[in-house]
């Protein structure tokens, strides 16, 4: 049997379950739940109210009118609190961009939901089936899966970080080639949509397909410099973002382009040589830990093993 004071919080929690149930049921009961008539008319009205509008802006979803009238202010902090800590909704959009995603910022909140309920099922069915959690108290049982959901949807975004930092970092290592070829391109007489047309149908990298967005846009209207600008926005990649500033400030000035574009070229070269020096620094002193924990002790192990031996031999 399960002692007392073991169950107690457990029943306490399914009491409070319990409780939440019927008040929602008893809420959502017409004589009880029916929308007051300020409510069914604020709709009508919006377009020229603003009470009508600050209403329905106020409580856009509430689960019940008992419930979502109590408990709905907690919940948007909360949402809010949630949002920011694990990045709020531009910080999600700048990201998607950079990672080349086409999913939305409520498909990714969605697929961070998925994987928050994945873990917690999954935690909740080791907690329950585990014969390691049978001794431990019911508090960390019932924390665990909540624990697991949160790493879970943490995870979800540390994903999607890592995945926009790789594409950033191939946007950096492609970016001297294509301005050295854009400038090739401008040099032989060329104009900059050309240019970029021509890195566009001959690339097949990250920069190129960000081309093609580019003169699919102008294709469609929009200026070349507002396009421009766009993927400068977007992708705020430092680099990128200082050569489509010169960029445009040639295009607004009339300036020569090529030279603009060389220059930022041998930057680029430049960044891109110290960017390797300081990766090879970290890897040097990565390649000291199985050194110093694998090959050092194997080392000292071979070299005092025989004299181990034949001090145990002699005496």
């Amino acid at each position: 049997m399960v002692p007392l004071s073991a169950a107690a919080p457990l029943s306490v929690l399914l009491g409070v379950l319990l409780g939440l149930g019927l008040w929602l049921v008893s809420s959502s009961m017409p004589r009880i739940g029916r929308p007051r008539l300020v409510e069914r008319v604020a709709p009508y009205v919006a377009d020229r109210s603003p009470e009508a509008r600050a209403m329905l802006a106020r409580r856009p979803s509430d689960p019940s009118p008992v419930l979502g009238f109590v408990i709905t202010p907690a919940a948007r902090r909360l949402r809010t609190v949630v949002s920011e800590w694990l990045g709020g909704n531009e910080v999600i959009a700048k990201r998607l961009r950079q990672s080349g995603s086409t999913a939305t910022i409520e498909r990714f909140r969605a697929e961070q939901l998925a994987w928050a309920a994945a873990a917690f099922v999954s935690a909740s069915a080791v907690a329950i089936a585990a014969p390691t959690f049978s001794g431990l108290p019911p508090m960390v049982r019932i924390a665990f899966p909540i624990v697991s959901a949160v790493i879970g949807a943490v995870l979800r975004d540390w994903m999607l970080q890592r995945s926009a930092l790789r594409r950033l970092a191939r946007i950096s290592s492609e970016l001297p080639t294509v301005l050295e070829f854009l400038t090739l391109s401008l040099t032989a007489g060329e104009g900059m949509l050309d240019a970029i047309r021509r890195v566009a149908d001959a690339g097949s990298g990250e920069i190129p397909a960000e081309f093609r967005r580019v003169v699919t846009e102008v294709g469609a209207g929009v200026p070349l410099g507002r396009a421009l600008a766009d993927l400068r926005d977007g992708l705020d990649h430092p680099a990128l973002s200082r050569a489509l500033d010169q960029v445009l400030g040639a295009l607004e000035r009339g300036a020569p382009l090529a030279a603009v574009l060389r220059a930022q070229a041998g930057d680029a070269r430049e960044e891109a040589k110290r960017t390797i020096i300081e990766l090879a620094g970290r890897k040097e002193i990565a390649m000291l830990v199985p050194l110093i924990f694998l090959i050092l002790p194997v080392t000292v192990a071979f070299a005092l093993f025989p004299g181990y031996l034949v001090l145990q031999a002699g005496f």
